[in-house]
């Protein structure tokens, strides 16, 4: 797999490469904008010329975006769904700029809805979208650890929104060690990881996993409750890292991590060196 982490971008998204490089990542993800704000910053042409530049003389790729935690594509609230819809859209439109080809999202909470509601509301934001305009960015929703009324945690969720869906190009799936631990799919075996995927593949395909999220996890099998943890210091399990880690049908897909960090940079070096070890 690609393996690497999400990295900063203070000070302009073109910085976030040079930091990748400082990692010794072969992949990054990023936030396009400030992950917790609804307004986003201008990206200015010279920024994204040198962000495309820095990209072109390192071996980094692909890049992979997220998207703002305020986003709830699934929610009952009219005026947060029209809000969340749009600032998605602007996302995209972002990354296209970028030439970024996956956004992450968590498809949100249906607010007590119901959880069809709640793929429904995802489904036709998406929808409503790509309608509107010509983007190339492949909205991937990210499997949840089903915290509340969140969607996602079910491979079903995820089948559902697709299958809703106009252009199911634009779709794909994001899985996460840490989210599919604590929804309860337990893969800590190669043979309990072979039964899994088959049920992926089976409920929503193979094809669509665009992105994996290597967090291991503080709560255990089934908590539904969505802690990161250090590589090797939670849930998971290394036979759980390791069969993502070596299953060759995942070979050119980007792994990510998204652990905790004190900010100077010795966590995610550690995190990183973890999970190569392990791909060994």
């Amino acid at each position: 797999m690609r393996l690497g982490m999400h990295v900063s971008i203070a000070g302009g998204v073109d910085l976030a490469i040079e930091r990748g490089v400082a990692f010794k990542c072969d992949a990054i993800q990023i936030f396009n904008k400030n992950n917790n704000q609804w307004k986003a910053f201008e990206l200015k042409d010279e920024v994204i010329a040198r962000y495309k530049q820095n990209l072109k003389h390192c071996n980094i790729h692909p890049v992979v975006s997220h998207a703002s935690y305020l986003i709830n594509l699934a929610t009952s609230d009219q005026a947060l769904w029209e809000k969340s819809r749009d600032s998605f859209a602007e996302e995209l439109e972002r990354c296209d700029r970028l030439g970024i080809r996956w956004l992450v999202v968590h498809p949100g909470s249906h607010m007590g809805a119901g959880e069809e509601y709640g793929c429904a509301r995802v489904a036709e934001a998406l929808n409503e979208i790509y309608a509107r305009k010509k983007i190339k960015c492949v909205a991937t929703i990210e499997h949840t650890a089903g915290q509340g009324n969140h969607i996602g945690y079910k491979f079903e969720h995820l089948a559902a929104i697709r299958k809703q869906m106009g252009d199911k190009k634009k779709f794909g799936v994001c899985l996460d060690t840490c989210h599919l631990v604590a929804a309860g799919y337990d893969f800590s075996t190669p043979q309990k990881y072979a039964a899994m995927m088959r049920a992926f593949d089976k409920i929503v395909g193979l094809k669509t996993l665009k992105v994996v999220h290597f967090n291991d996890s503080k709560t255990p099998l089934g908590s539904r409750v969505d802690r990161h943890e250090h590589i090797g210091q939670g849930t998971v399990g290394k036979n759980g890292f390791r069969a993502f880690l070596t299953d060759p049908r995942l070979a050119d897909i980007p792994g990510l991590l998204e652990t905790p960090t004190d900010g100077t940079g010795r966590d995610e070096k550690r995190n990183l060196v973890a999970l190569r070890k392990l791909a060994r």
